[in-house]
Parts: structure tokens; C-alpha cells; sequence
């Protein structure tokens, strides 16, 4: 007799959704894997597209809901809305969501699972119900799945979601690129060698795709303008007339090359047309949007539907629909570095095949540039299914930049000491803090990151017993902290990487190094990095600016850029501003804005922005006007892929089509000026006065930039009170104590105040070395009363005078390096050893933004388990595992 849950593996697997040799089907399987395999929705989602075609539109799903409880949830809300809606199943038969996503009723999951099976539309299609036999029921297998589903942390499978990811190419256009671009190549051609192949499918492939361009704006965009509104046109055509213009050009520069030049230009014609080619992240940020735009006119103007129809007939026999064509551009963009790969792959002489190197690297970055905004665009999204489900949420969730995941904890505040149920949703720079009522959620808190540190508790750790594990989330100033608790050992875990990692990407190790001042910026133009000069990829968030010099870099190259306003332009700028300045004058910063409305009496006014900074020429206090000096400023930028987001509704195809202006839509690099005028003095206020760095290098206390971990490994084993001061190690300009106390080392941030450093606040020092040699005297109690100690011996004060091991380490540490946790719940899946499919070496560094993404180090040998084709390869670097771009890596062969 078979168990139940075995008797629905089989019907899965009969229904195309789980591959024949899936673990499942193993001797050695429990219905915990079942479970795993199932829990975030994708697959119950395509199940029911497998049983009745487009039931449920992938876009309405999300493929990739990683550690979602948030994404999760809705997959599984979408199959049981499907399952009514659609198969005519009664309420009654079907399970609730959180039945599956906690594993707390498996078995009415699969009781819900078989009563579907049996429906009119699953048999129409040849599929067997189960039961088909008397099962085994044994409801104690079911008792402990919430326990083992909390307890396993488990790695991506990519090959469980192979059909569902089939689907969502096909949906991309990938069938129809490739009917339009086929070339049947002639006897006598097929008899040359490979590279001339590589070569005439270059060279055709351009010609059948500049051909189909042409296409579309002969047959479609033309005679439609007289159906369609202007704004229809721009939002269904987009800049096709721009892609058609470029890419005739494109294509008689590369038919001259190859049929006149034996091709050893190409390589130039590739490298200058990427700068043209960008256009393509305005197209493909657009397409989805275009296409439901095209459906809903077709639906709702009857006329515009039979004029549609008969442009395909005279465009192509009607084969391809304007639909299908609209998707063939985003296909084609990211093709052009795969035939330059092939080409590369055919060519032997040294001096061609470095140049076509040169090509490919810059269509890879295309490709990946182009791949990062589809990417966001998704994200996106997100951020609106999430916007929509937080109530008392004013503020657009965009500015809080991507996010991270979501799920539930428990959680003490410092003012009310209350453990109580709570809802996160992190993001880039911010946690969300919410109640759950219902499906939807009321937000109770908001914590940006820019103020926050995170510190682990190993103390509440109690192991066999629930939501005991947890970690401070403290704010530097002393406000509002929480201490944030999880269900096991293992979520825990999960959640303090990614805290870390979202601490590590608003406040960079290498933020501050050879004094730039980086942040983390949303670029409103498309930009490349100031040190390798990649692009700088994605919609928003994409790298880091420096605030000082303007200069924009990717997180993992801030370590190897120069010294700050002495790099190109910057060193003019520098010395202009340096020029104009008298160092005794007051320096202001702009709180509102003002446009020269209204007109000061005192002389000419001087329009400034929220954030520009001033320097005061003339202040009467008794007038409401001061003169001021403009020293920056922060100017508009022409702006990259606009954030454009789509709302669907299962009844009329679109309900609301907007526009997102990302957060610092209006700012872009900061530029120098010498503008004089007259600006109301209540719209200023004083400039944060920060000490200026003083080298201590000699001084036997001091350690440089290194951080906790590093200082404790120095002081674990030295005598009690023995001691050093360090640079935090994410901020160069500010400093922290850390001491040997009894058994343990402490760690003390030193703060600033009116240029000034301290401890306690009742006692302020003009220096470090005045507030070292005061605490040599005198308790650090009075800072900390659990610290009863003086500062007893430098850490340096050694009879051989050599410098720590530790220290040194520190100085050669590899830059931009991070280490990889594997996510505990990344899509649910295998605990086996994965499958090598190749082996790439690192040509770039990378640096990860988040604890699935694994980084690199140039020059890395790097094992490749999976290649997805978004541009995103799984692959293991030193027992480290995670995800990175391809274009990061050269493949060997």
C-alpha cells in the first residue's frame, strides 16, 4: 500500500511539475521534502497553468521569492483564489495559506492537492487522480514538519524550477528571436572555416534584425498613428524610431567590416557603439508596460484590434503580432556577446583575439547592465505588492531602495520591554516594523539603517526552546533600540547576515579611503565606475558617490580609487573652491529651498537647494537676510531608465499605470560654484562640525582601521587592561576603545561633540591623547559602570617592539572582500552536493550586495554549479557559496 503523499509525488510528476528523478521519489525521501518543494507557491502556481493553459499569469506571481514569508504567502493566495475562481473548488476543500508556508496541515494540503485532481479540468487532460488506491494515511509523519521546516537550512535548486523558468523565457520572446534571426547557411559556406561562420552570423543576424525593426515602424508604428492617442504611441512604441536609426548604422559598419575588411575592425565598431547601445535600458525598463498598454487597447477599441490584425498580415503574413515583435528587441541586445564569445572562442591569432576580448567585455557589460534593470524593474514590483499591503505607511517604500526580505519575530523595545509579535520587511537602507491584521499589515515603526548598529546576543540563546534567539538592533545616538527574536538557531542566523550585509552596504569598509566620502546613491544617468570603468548597473541604488568630489563607484572598487579631489576635474574644482575661501567664514547648510522668491531688499538673491552647502559672507542678526558664498550644489541630471511600474487586475488587464521618481530624482553630482547673493537666514542652519584627523600613528595605543573581530583577536590574550585605540573601521574620522576587562575584550565608542571627543558626556577632550591620559588615571566607570578600570597598557607596549600579527593582517587584508553565509531559506530546496558545470577564473573583483551573492576576488578560481539566463551564475569560491554576475568571470574551457 502507498503513502498518500508518495501517491501525490506521482500525480505531480505525471503533471510535468517535478522532474522524474527528483529527490522525492527516493527510497531514502520523507514528506518533509515534499513539503520544502512546495512551500513558496512557484510550482502550485504552474501546476495549475499545466493543467489549464495561462489560468494564472506568470507576471502575477513571483518566480523567485527567496526568504519572502511575504512573497510566499501570496504565490500561495494566488493558487487558492485559482482553484476557486478557475477549477470550481469550494472553500471548504482548500487549505489556508499558512497551512503550507508553516507546515502546520500537510496533509490538508494534500488533501486539497487531490480533490483538485479531480476535477473536470485536470482530467480533461489526461492526467490520473490520486488516490488511485487505497493509501496509507499516517497522520504522526505530519507532526514535526513545522520543527524540521524551522531547522533545515536549505540551498537553491535551480533544475526544481526549470519549467516554470522555460515559461518565463518563453514569455520573454525567446521562440520568436529565434524563428525571426534564422539563417540556413549555404554548401559552400558550410564548408569554410568556423570563425568565417561566426562571422556571416554576425554579420546576418544584424541584417534580419534591423530588417524587423523596420518592420515594425513600416507596417505598424506608421499607419497606427491614426488610432492611436500621442501618449499611446509613445507608451507602446517607445524609442523604436531611435533603434532603427541606430542600428542601420550599426549594421552597414559591420557589413563594411566583415566584407571589406576581413573584419579586424569590429572589434572598435562593438566598443563604440555600447555608449549608443544603453538606449536599450530606457526600451527593456518599458517593454512589460507597452505590451499590457497594446493589450488593453485591443481589447477595449475594436477597430484598433482588426487594424492590428491587418498590419501583421502585411507585415509578415501575420505570423508575428506587434506583441510578439515588441519583446524581439530585448532579445536581441543581450545576444551580442554570446556571438562574440563564439568568435573569440575561433580565433587564433594573439593580437585579434585580445582586441575581440576587448569588444566582448563591453558587450558583456551591456548584457548585464540590460539584465540589471529587467531585474529591478521585477523589484520593483515587489516594492509595490508590498506598498499595498502596509497600512499607515506614508512615505513611498522606492526610497528605502530594494528589498532584502521579510518575515515575523518577536522583539523588545528599549522603552517598553514587552516581547511582542511583530512583521519585518528589510530593505536597503531601512526596516519596516508592522503588525499583521489579516492579509494586510500596519506599520508600527520605521528604522533607517543610516542610524542603527547591529550586535549579536549569544546570551539569549536557550537551545530546544522557540523564539529565544536574538541580536540588538541599537541606534547610535541612544534612541529607540530593539532586541529583534527568532524562531531557531537558524533564522536567526539568516536574519543577522542580512542585516550585516545591509549595514555594510550603507556603511562601506572602504567609504572613507584616501579621504572620499562615499554613499550609497541612486545615479539618475546612466554611469560607469570611476576605477574600472564597468557600468554602473541597475535602476536604483546602482553604486556609490562620493560626496565631496562627485566621483561614482562600484562597493567592491572604493578601496582603489585615488586621492579624493585630486582625480581628474576634481583637483581644479578643489583648488577653485580652496581660492575663494576665507577659512574664518561660517559654513551653512540649506534645510528649504529657495528660488529668489521673495526678492531680498539688500541685493541680488541666490537660489539654492534642500542640502547645498554655503559659507556666510555677512550675517546681521537683526536681519532676516545674510550674503553667503555658494559652494555646492546639487544639480539635475539627465536621468536613467525611468522607474515605471505596472498594476494588474485579473478582470480588466491594467487599473493604474505610474510613474516612480526614485528618491534623489532631482540631485546629481556635486559641482563647485562661486555664486554671491542674499539668502533668508531661517532657511540655514550650521554645518556638523566633525574633528579633524590627527595622525597617531606613533603613539603605542594607536591601531589603525581594523575592526571588532580583529581587535579581539589582539587582545584575548593579553593581561587585564591592556588596551587600543582603533579607527572604527567604517568611518576613518571616528574612533573606539577596546580593552581587556577580567576575561573578556570591551569595546567603547569614543563620540564627538562640538570638536570635541569623549566618553561621558559630562567631560569633553579638545584630543584623543588628552582623553587617553586622562582615563590612564582615572575609572572608565564613569562612562560605564560595569567597567571599573583604568587604561593600564598599551597594546604596543611590547619588550621586542615588533608590531601584532594581527595588525599587519589587517594592512594586507584583500579590499572590497566579503564573506558568504548561504541563506537558510533561498527557494526551498537540496541539501546534496550540486553538480559542477564548469570552471571560471575571476576577472574583476565583486563585492556582495545581499548573503546570496558571492564575491569575488580578480584572479578567483571559481566552480560553476548553475548558470541562469539572466546573467547570474551560482558558483563556489573557497567552500564559499552564492550567486555573481557572468560577465564577472572568463569561462575556461
Amino acid at each position: 500500500m502507498m503513502e498518500y503523499w508518495r501517491q501525490c509525488t506521482l500525480w505531480l510528476i505525471s503533471c510535468k511539475i517535478l522532474p522524474q528523478n527528483h529527490r522525492v521519489t527516493a527510497e531514502s525521501a520523507q514528506v518533509f521534502d515534499l513539503a520544502q518543494a512546495l512551500r513558496d507557491g512557484v510550482l502550485l502556481c504552474q501546476l495549475l497553468n499545466n493543467l489549464q493553459p495561462n489560468s494564472i499569469n506568470l507576471k502575477d506571481i513571483n518566480l523567485r521569492p527567496q526568504m519572502s514569508q511575504f512573497l510566499c504567502l501570496k504565490n500561495i493566495r494566488t493558487f487558492l483564489f485559482c482553484c476557486c475562481d478557475v477549477f470550481g473548488m469550494k472553500k471548504c476543500d482548500l487549505f489556508e495559506a499558512f497551512d503550507l508556508f508553516d507546515v502546520r496541515d500537510f496533509g490538508k494540503v494534500m488533501d486539497t492537492l487531490s480533490k483538485l485532481s479531480y476535477t473536470t479540468l485536470a482530467q480533461k487532460q489526461g492526467f490520473k487522480p490520486f488516490p488511485t488506491e487505497e493509501s496509507l494515511k499516517d497522520e504522526d509523519i505530519y507532526n514535526n514538519l513545522e520543527d524540521l521546516i524551522d531547522e533545515n537550512a536549505l540551498e537553491d535548486e535551480d533544475e526544481l524550477y526549470a519549467a516554470v523558468y522555460g515559461c518565463e523565457e518563453d514569455y520573454a520572446g525567446g521562440e520568436i528571436y529565434e524563428d525571426l534571426m534564422r539563417t540556413d547557411l549555404t554548401p559552400a559556406l558550410a564548408e569554410v572555416d568556423v570563425r568565417s561562420c561566426c562571422l556571416s552570423e554576425i554579420k546576418q543576424t544584424e541584417e534580419k534584425y534591423t530588417e524587423t525593426l523596420e518592420s515594425i515602424e513600416k507596417y505598424f508604428l506608421n499607419p497606427l498613428r491614426k488610432f492611436f492617442t500621442p501618449n499611446e504611441m509613445d507608451k507602446v512604441f517607445l524609442n523604436i524610431p531611435d533603434l532603427v536609426r541606430l542600428h542601420k548604422s550599426l549594421m552597414v559598419e559591420v557589413q563594411d567590416s566583415i566584407l571589406f575588411k576581413n573584419a579586424l575592425n569590429l572589434y572598435q565598431i562593438f566598443i563604440s557603439y555600447k555608449e549608443r547601445l544603453l538606449i536599450y535600458g530606457i526600451y527593456c525598463s518599458r517593454v512589460e508596460i507597452a505590451i499590457a498598454m497594446l493589450d488593453l487597447i485591443s481589447k477595449e477599441k475594436e477597430d484598433v484590434r482588426l487594424k492590428l490584425e491587418e498590419c501583421a498580415k502585411r507585415a509578415n503574413n501575420g505570423k508575428f503580432t506587434l506583441r510578439d515583435l515588441l519583446v524581439v528587441p530585448m532579445q536581441r541586445v543581450l545576444k551580442y556577446h554570446l556571438l562574440l564569445q563564439e568568435l573569440v572562442k575561433h580565433t587564433y591569432d594573439a593580437g585579434e583575439k585580445n582586441n575581440l576580448k576587448m569588444a566582448l567585455d563591453a558587450m558583456k557589460d551591456l548584457a548585464q547592465y540590460v539584465n540589471e534593470v529587467k531585474r529591478d524593474n521585477e523589484t520593483l514590483r515587489d516594492i509595490d505588492q508590498y506598498q499595498r499591503c502596509i497600512e499607515n505607511l506614508n512615505q513611498s517604500l522606492i526610497v528605502y531602495g530594494r528589498p532584502k526580505g521579510d518575515g515575523e519575530v518577536r522583539l523588545v523595545s528599549s522603552v517598553d520591554k514587552r516581547k511582542q509579535d511583530r512583521h519585518i520587511f528589510l530593505f536597503d537602507i531601512a526596516v519596516i516594523i508592522c503588525k499583521r491584521r489579516g492579509y494586510n499589515y500596519e506599520m508600527k515603526d520605521v528604522l533607517d539603517l543610516n542610524f542603527y548598529k547591529v550586535t549579536n546576543n549569544p546570551t539569549a540563546d536557550r537551545e530546544g526552546k522557540k523564539w529565544c534567539y536574538g541580536f540588538y538592533v541599537t541606534h547610535l545616538q541612544g534612541h529607540t533600540g530593539y532586541e529583534l527574536f527568532f524562531k531557531t538557531r537558524e533564522l536567526k542566523k539568516k536574519w543577522l547576515d542580512q542585516f550585516e550585509m545591509a549595514i555594510s552596504n550603507i556603511r562601506p569598509e572602504k567609504a572613507n579611503h584616501n579621504h572620499h566620502h562615499f554613499k550609497m546613491h541612486t545615479f539618475e544617468r546612466i554611469m560607469s565606475c570611476s576605477f574600472c570603468h564597468l557600468l554602473l548597473r541597475g535602476i536604483f541604488n546602482q553604486g556609490y558617490l562620493c560626496l565631496k568630489c562627485g566621483l561614482g563607484a562600484h562597493k567592491e572598487c572604493l578601496g582603489r580609487l585615488g586621492l579624493c579631489g585630486r582625480t581628474d576635474c576634481a583637483t581644479t574644482r578643489t583648488k577653485e573652491i580652496s581660492s575663494l575661501l576665507d577659512p574664518g567664514l561660517p559654513r551653512m547648510v540649506v534645510i528649504r529651498d529657495y528660488s529668489g522668491v521673495p526678492c531680498p531688499q539688500s541685493g541680488p538673491p541666490l537660489s539654492v537647494q534642500t542640502g547645498d552647502v554655503i559659507e556666510v559672507m555677512f550675517a546681521d542678526l537683526n536681519s532676516s537676510w545674510w550674503q553667503i558664498l555658494h559652494l555646492f550644489t546639487l544639480t539635475p541630471l539627465p536621468r536613467t531608465p525611468s522607474i515605471a511600474l505596472l498594476s494588474v487586475a485579473p478582470e480588466d488587464g491594467i487599473t493604474e499605470l505610474r510613474e516612480f521618481i526614485s528618491p534623489d530624482a532631482q540631485k546629481g553630482k556635486i559641482l563647485a560654484t562661486s555664486r554671491v547673493g542674499f539668502f533668508p537666514s531661517d532657511a540655514v542652519r550650521p554645518c556638523p562640525c566633525v574633528p579633524k584627523p590627527v595622525e597617531y600613528s606613533g603613539q603605542p595605543w594607536f591601531a589603525g582601521s581594523i575592526d571588532r573581530p580583529q581587535a579581539e583577536e589582539e587582545l584575548q590574550d593579553r593581561d587585564h587592561g591592556t588596551y587600543l585605540i582603533r579607527n572604527r573601521s567604517k568611518e576613518c574620522t571616528e574612533y573606539a576603545i577596546s580593552i581587556k576587562f577580567t576575561n573578556k575584550v570591551r569595546h567603547i565608542k569614543i563620540l564627538t561633540k562640538e570638536n570635541c571627543f569623549y566618553i561621558a558626556e559630562a567631560r569633553l577632550f579638545k584630543t584623543l591623547l588628552e582623553l587617553v591620559e586622562y582615563y590612564k588615571q582615572h575609572s572608565l566607570k564613569e562612562g560605564f559602570s560595569s567597567l571599573d578600570t583604568t587604561l593600564l597598557a598599551p597594546y604596543r607596549e611590547l619588550s621586542n617592539g615588533n608590531m601584532p600579527r594581527a595588525i599587519t593582517k589587517a594592512a594586507t587584508a584583500p579590499p572590497g572582500f566579503c564573506s558568504f553565509v548561504p541563506p537558510a531559506t533561498s527557494p526551498f530546496w537540496s541539501v546534496f552536493c550540486p553538480r559542477v558545470v564548469g570552471v571560471a577564473v575571476a576577472r574583476y573583483d565583486f563585492s556582495s550586495r545581499d548573503t546570496r551573492e558571492l564575491s569575488l576576488l580578480q584572479g578567483d578560481n571559481i566552480k560553476v554549479f548553475s548558470k541562469m539566463s539572466n546573467g547570474w551564475w551560482k558558483g563556489e569560491v573557497n567552500g564559499r557559496v552564492g550567486w555573481f554576475p557572468s560577465t564577472y568571470v572568463e569561462e575556461e574551457d
